[in-house]
């Protein structure tokens, strides 16, 4: 039942990597959680967003593997917002506070809409450089939950777990799979009503991207094509939104493909982070990268210059 909980990766990131928790706002009760690992020196980083059932720890082996190739990265939990646009106040100032200018954010289902959205807010004074968004979407209104938006912040916290798990994967499953839906019902348990309810709120109120926005930002898309909560509308939406953006997608994985099938999600992070390498905007140190690697990469930034020139 306790596969990931009892693995020696887990018990290793749970022993060698610590959780910060930093309060950004006047409000002292709004709590950033935060595990940061990898070079320090590294100032545009690569952010993780959990999604409405996740904390910080369900990216733990995204940490481990991205940290020990050279990459900094920060797993994050959010603390209890109502709004986006407050949401979106909040973790500018998050970013302020570690002195962070620009960032790539990989985003996990409601973890991708708030990406997004922080995208597109800050869009007159960027502060993302590039998007990962795993099962995500770009418009509420395809939970059909939009006029409970707002009595959310009622339900006792085991009707809002209820709703929650409503979403998972039922039927059978592979082993994997099984490990990490048993790990996210594990992570749902331990968050509070409160916290329940504000991501369900931000997940379900009234709004959608505005993609002109951050036209600007490099995208990748990825997705499973066996079940997930996502419709297949709302993955062609995500397609049209960004007809530019890179697409990873996974034969299998379910809901949480990071926690299930982290080797291929690992990879494809590192296939986007790579376009990065040798500028001011790379998420590893330099020493970390081969200098054939980097090499490659300012031909290609010179090749593509040369396009734009012509």
């Amino acid at each position: 039942m306790e596969e990931i909980r009892v693995s020696p990766d887990y018990n290793w990131f749970r022993s060698t990597v610590p959780l910060k928790r930093i309060i950004v706002d006047d409000d002292d009760s709004k709590v950033w959680s935060l595990y940061d690992a990898g070079p320090k020196s590294i100032r545009c980083p690569i952010i993780f967003l959990p999604p409405v059932s996740g904390t910080a720890e369900v990216f733990f082996q995204q940490v481990l593997a991205l940290s020990g190739w050279g990459y900094r990265v920060i797993s994050l939990q959010y603390p209890v917002y109502w709004d986006l646009l407050e949401f979106c106040d909040g973790f500018r100032k998050l970013l302020d506070h570690l002195q962070l200018d620009k960032v790539h954010l990989f985003g996990a289902s409601l973890g991708g809409f708030l990406a997004q959205k922080f995208a597109e807010v800050t869009h007159k004074s960027p502060r993302v450089h590039s998007l990962i968004l795993c099962n995500s979407f770009s418009d509420t209104s395809i939970f059909n939950q939009t006029w409970t938006a707002n009595s959310f912040w009622l339900m006792p916290a085991f009707m809002l777990k209820k709703i929650v798990l409503g979403n998972f994967a039922k039927g059978p499953v592979d082993p994997k799979m099984a490990d990490a839906i048993d790990f996210m019902v594990d992570r749902l348990e331990s968050l509070n009503q409160s916290e329940l309810a504000s991501r369900l709120t931000l997940n379900c109120q009234n709004s959608y991207v505005e993609p002109h926005k951050i036209k600007d930002v490099a995208v990748t898309i990825m997705d499973v094509f066996d079940q997930s909560a996502l419709s297949h509308e709302a993955k062609e939406e995500m397609y049209k939104l960004y007809p530019n953006a890179r697409r990873a997608h996974l034969k299998t994985g379910g809901n949480f493909p990071y926690l299930c099938r982290s080797a291929e999600v690992n990879l494809y992070i590192q296939i986007h982070l790579r376009q990065f390498h040798g500028t001011r905007y790379a998420a590893i140190s330099p020493e970390m990268v081969s200098a054939e690697e980097l090499e490659v990469q300012k031909t290609n930034l010179s090749n593509d210059s040369e396009k734009q020139v012509k």
